[in-house]
């Protein structure tokens, strides 16, 4: 898939020299392809603006989804939650709802298996309010990429500041901003 940006030829000498080799007057088209994390990110945006809505009006809150595609297995994974906690029953009445949804809407393409759960106890984490509402628990955060060096922490959660978490590791404290978290799950704690 291909992503299009304009750029206008504001420089009277540049747009000539365009326009004389391409035949264009006014914009030259750059095409970039986007990269399998782009589109499953653009893919995920967009079933959780469909689904989000659908989730909310049956009475459950839509914690958040999972998109997974790799080669033909395509998985949605959709998370539901509720003050009295989630049933057997609560997933298969939101399962059939978002079934006709994906019918109608066909956001999927290919063939893929849709699966309704609650979050658990190592709920993935996928909102700023979610990390905020969890703070003091101890989370496993993967990013998309390396940050000081590395991809992976798992550390206590201190809080949220502006478009960050702030995870304290051993000694150090990492401001991660949100947008480069893949996954994050909260590491459930037992207690002797």
């Amino acid at each position: 898939m291909l992503s299009i940006t304009g750029i206008c030829l504001a420089d009277s000498g540049l747009q000539k020299a365009v326009a004389d080799w391409a035949h264009v007057a006014q914009f030259l088209f750059v095409a970039r392809a986007k990269s399998p994390g782009e589109l499953i990110v653009a893919k995920e945006s967009l079933l959780n603006e469909l689904l989000g809505p659908v989730v909310e009006s049956m009475g459950y809150t839509f914690w958040g989804l999972e998109y997974l595609s790799q080669g033909k297995d395509t998985v949605l994974r959709v998370f539901i939650d509720h003050e009295n906690g989630i049933t057997v029953d609560d997933c298969a009445a939101v399962s059939r709802q978002i079934s006709s949804v994906m019918d109608v809407e066909d956001p999927i393409s290919q063939v893929y298996n849709l699966e309704v759960s609650s979050p658990g106890m190592d709920r993935p984490v996928f909102t700023l309010e979610q990390y905020a509402s969890l703070a003091g628990n101890i989370i496993d955060v993967r990013l998309r990429m390396a940050f000081d060096g590395r991809r992976k922490f798992k550390g206590q959660l201190i809080g949220v500041e502006q478009e960050d978490i702030v995870l304290r590791v051993d000694d150090n404290e990492y401001l991660l901003p949100i947008e480069l978290i893949e996954k994050a799950n909260v590491v459930p704690q037992f207690k002797d």
